[in-house]
């Protein structure tokens, strides 16, 4: 099932292994061969000027939006998203509807990409609570 319209992506939640879609991610991503990797640094909340949004929320949909930023300006978006990986501070379940919901208004309603979360105690900066970084891929492009 490819429910992305990148044709170099595919992602499934195969059968034998539990629906992570209401953690808001897939289990496997398949690449076609030849495809570009784009790989975005880890993005936190701040803004332009390096101001962090004050709360997690807050963070986590300026981080999200970070990420489509660095993907727009090499032409790419969303949909071309293979992998996320998500670093929080101080992780609980209340922080993971969070995520999941921005994972929605960012990916839609289709399947996410693949993702591994990792708590953490303290990210680079004072503040932070929230990093993710992000791998996409997309068709070569025809010069």
């Amino acid at each position: 099932m490819n429910p992305t319209t990148n044709p170099a992506l595919t992602l499934s939640n195969p059968t034998g292994l539990y629906d992570p879609t209401a953690n808001g991610y897939s289990h496997v991503a398949v690449v076609a061969a030849g495809a570009e990797t784009i790989h975005v640094a880890g993005q936190g909340g701040e803004d332009e000027d390096g101001v962090l949004e004050p709360d997690f929320p807050g963070q986590v949909r300026k981080a999200l939006d970070n990420v489509v930023v660095a993907l727009r300006s090499v032409g790419a978006g969303p949909a071309d998203v293979v992998r996320l990986t998500v670093l929080i501070v101080d992780h609980d379940e209340a922080k993971l509807h969070v995520l999941g919901g921005e994972f929605d208004r960012i990916f839609g309603d289709g399947l996410k990409p693949t993702c591994t979360l990792i708590p953490v105690p303290r990210l680079a900066l004072d503040g932070m609570l929230f990093e993710v970084e992000a791998t996409a891929v997309r068709p070569v492009r025809t010069r």
